[in-house]
């Protein structure tokens, strides 16, 4: 497939507003049949890499998020890279730079970062690992909940009003419970599965599985993600923007960049660049527009770096080798996970205590890094 029309558009903005969302109520309010919204729904998983994911909010979940920017050797990038796209703790690791840098986004728990191996051990004993910065995420102006708006473009407003689930009274404040563990790990992996399935996966009974998720979903611990290639949305040309900005002027100008069309994710951090964003553009022309005309206006910005991306081996939910139990004959042909977020057949995550990289310091075949298995 080349692009998205106008139907495949408006289902990935409905999929945004409720990633359960049944397929008929999908089709009622686009005013096509279920068997068209079914349709395109497997072709968009099977060539466009689309999947719903279910997420925990951070707070909620207890965690936090380090990202971490890594210099590797130019022969070992990409092994690093699956590496640690392999692993349980990890989401959107990206190749940026040349290949020569790894970016990724590594969650431990609050308080405990100074005792994660990966961290402290693991990358710091990698020999091809040549640089490592680590940066604490303070705040997330755009991202998460909030996505590109390239995604939620398709829909009238009535139709997303339609398509919001209900909210009815106010819940209570939701937080994620060890319990909820096995229900998180399956709705990472499809946040379509239905009770069955994830009672199947929790050993709950499917009401148990449907009482616990509404209240997850509607006291706010838990959103429902779309990854999608976004290539296909004609974005070409990714960079990682790394910003300096001076601290009284920090929130006016990362809620500035929030924004902007031209950005997926805009963060507060900590490190000697405070503001960092993720800029999704149609060619490097309009990348350079974007920076010099649009950044270029902002005097608080005192200092920029932009890291291209040559390609993203995760986003935000783990690696699969294919479609979850529900989508089978959704399969996505041979090479279609090419810059997207899933990774070779076969592998499934490691735990956050395995750390699988070759050291070229231990050789080739077999190598092993500490931590490894």
């Amino acid at each position: 497939m080349s692009m998205l029309d106008d139907l495949d558009r408006a289902l990935v903005h409905a999929l945004h507003l409720d990633g359960r969302a049944p397929f008929s109520r999908i089709a009622a309010v686009l005013g096509v049949s279920t068997q068209t919204v079914a349709r395109r729904y497997r072709r968009l998983r099977a060539e466009a890499s689309l999947r719903v994911v279910g997420l925990a909010d951070p707070e909620r979940a207890g965690r936090a998020r380090w990202l971490v920017r890594l210099t590797v050797s130019p022969h070992t990038a990409q092994e690093v890279a699956h590496a640690l796209a392999r692993r349980a703790d990890s989401s959107w690791v990206k190749l940026a730079s040349g290949g020569t840098e790894i970016v990724t986004v590594i969650h431990t728990p609050v308080g405990a970062a100074g005792n994660h191996p990966l961290l402290v051990r693991d990358i710091p004993r990698t020999a091809s690992i040549t640089a490592v910065s680590a940066h604490y995420v303070l705040h997330t102006y755009l991202g998460g909940p909030t996505t590109w708006r390239a995604h939620v473009d398709a829909l009238t407003d009535r139709q997303q009003r339609d398509l919001k689930p209900p909210t009815g009274a106010a819940k209570p404040r939701q937080v994620v419970a060890e319990s909820d563990h096995d229900l998180l790990t399956a709705l990472q992996r499809d946040g379509r599965a239905s009770h069955a399935e994830l009672a199947a996966a929790t050993g709950w009974s499917p009401a148990t599985v449907a009482r616990r998720l509404a209240e997850l979903t509607a006291g706010g611990a838990i959103f429902f993600d779309v990854e999608l290639n976004d290539v296909f949305f004609g974005a070409t040309t990714h960079a990682l923007l790394w910003m300096a900005v001076t601290p009284a002027h920090l929130e006016r100008v990362a809620t500035t960049l929030a924004r902007h069309d031209e950005l997926a994710f805009v963060a507060a951090t900590t490190g000697p660049t405070n503001l960092v964003a993720h800029a999704l553009c149609p060619d490097p022309a309009a990348l350079h527009h974007y920076l010099t005309h649009r950044l270029g206006s902002l005097d608080a910005i005192r200092t920029l770096e932009t890291a291209p991306v040559l390609r993203t081996l995760k986003a935000a939910g783990p690696v699969t080798p294919w479609p979850a139990v529900s989508d089978r004959s959704a399969r996505p042909s041979p090479g279609a996970a090419e810059g997207s977020a899933r990774t070779r057949a076969g592998r499934r995550p490691e735990s956050p205590g395995h750390w699988n990289a070759r050291s070229p310091a231990r050789g080739r075949a077999g190598a092993r890094v500490p931590g490894s298995p």
